[in-house]
C-alpha cells in the first residue's frame, strides 16, 4: 500500500516556486537577503546551518552568515542583531537554537524585528498567529499545513489531534488548523488516555519527541498521519514518533521519518524569506 506522503518531492515543487519568485525579484533589481546567526560549536546545529546555506545559495536567495564563538556575550549578540533589523540588504534573520548558557534566549528572539522573524518565534508574530492575521508562521508546522495542503486534506470539520504543546511546533501547528476550520484537540506526555484521544483523530499531528510513542493500533483506519519527530535510536536509525509499520497499515496516509516533514522546515524558511522580500519592494 503506497500511501506515503513524499515530504522531499513536495518540498521541491515549492522550492521550484521559490527560484521563480527570486528570479522575479532580481529582475525588479532586489535579491532576498536571509541572515543566519549561529553562537557556539553545536554539532547538530552546524549541519542545520550549512544546509541552509547551501538551501539559500539553490534558491538564489542572499546568505549572510555569522558564525560567533561559544563566549560570545549577550551584549554582543543583540547588538549584531540590531545591525541586522536595520540592514536594508536583509530580510529574514534567524539565530540558530539552542544558544550557550549565558544568553537569554527568549531576550534575543524578541530583539529580533518582527518583520524579519522568519521563524515566526516572535511574541508579535505569535500573537498575529492566535488572531488569525499571520505575518510569519513558524517554519515546521507551516510546512506540515503544506503537506496537507498538497495531498489534497480539507481540515474543514475534521477532528485534528496534536500530540506535543512546543511553541515551535504544536502550539502553532493546532492554531493553523483551528484557523481552517478543524476541531482540534492538543495532548501531550501527562495526557489521560492518550491512546483513546488518537484513536479520534481524521488528522494526528505527531510532535512529542518521544521515539514510537504513538502506537500503530492506535490510529484511526483511514487518518493522516503527520509525524514531525525526529529521534535517533541507537548508532544510525532514526525513528518518529509513531510507530511507523504499524501505523502505516491503518493510516490513509502517512510521512515516513526520515523524508517526511523535514525537508519542508528549510524549505519554509525560504519562503517566508522571500515572502520578506516581496513585503520590503511593496514598501509594507
Amino acid at each position: 500500500m503506497n500511501n506515503l506522503i513524499d515530504g522531499k518531492a513536495i518540498a521541491e515543487q515549492i522550492r521550484q516556486t521559490i527560484a521563480a519568485d527570486v528570479s522575479a525579484l532580481k529582475a525588479q533589481g532586489t535579491t532576498p537577503g536571509l541572515a543566519v546567526v549561529l553562537v557556539g560549536e553545536d554539532p547538530a546545529s552546524r549541519v542545520y546551518v550549512s544546509m541552509k546555506e547551501k538551501a539559500c545559495a539553490q534558491a538564489g536567495i542572499f546568505s549572510d552568515e555569522h558564525k560567533l564563538s561559544e563566549s560570545t556575550s549577550e551584549a554582543e549578540l543583540l547588538q549584531l542583531i540590531d545591525q541586522l533589523n536595520q540592514d536594508s540588504r536583509i530580510d529574514g534573520i534567524l539565530v540558530q537554537l539552542p544558544l550557550p548558557k549565558q544568553i537569554d534566549e527568549s531576550k534575543v528572539l524578541e530583539a529580533i524585528s518582527p518583520k524579519k522573524d522568519v521563524d515566526g518565534f516572535h511574541p508579535y508574530n505569535v500573537g498575529r498567529l492566535a488572531t488569525g492575521n499571520p505575518l510569519f508562521r513558524p517554519c515546521t508546522p507551516y510546512g506540515v499545513m503544506k503537506m496537507l495542503e498538497h495531498t489534497g486534506v480539507d481540515l474543514k470539520g475534521k477532528e485534528v489531534v496534536v500530540v506535543g504543546r512546543s511553541n515551535i511546533v504544536g502550539k502553532p501547528v493546532a492554531l493553523m488548523c483551528l484557523a481552517e476550520h478543524a476541531t482540534v484537540t492538543i495532548c501531550h506526555s501527562r495526557t489521560q488516555d492518550l491512546p483513546g484521544h488518537v484513536a479520534r483523530g481524521d488528522v494526528v499531528i505527531a510532535a512529542v519527541g518521544q521515539p514510537e510513542m504513538i502506537k500503530g493500533d492506535w490510529i484511526k483506519p483511514g487518518a493522516v498521519v503527520i509525524d514531525v519527530g525526529v529521534n535517533r535510536v541507537g548508532e544510525k536509525k532514526l525513528v518518529g514518533d509513531v510507530e511507523f509499520a504499524a501505523a502505516k497499515e491503518r493510516a490513509g496516509a502517512i510521512t515516513p521519518v526520515p523524508g517526511g516533514v523535514g525537508p519542508m522546515t528549510i524549505t519554509m524558511l525560504l519562503y517566508n524569506t522571500v515572502e520578506s522580500a516581496k513585503r520590503r519592494v511593496a514598501g509594507k
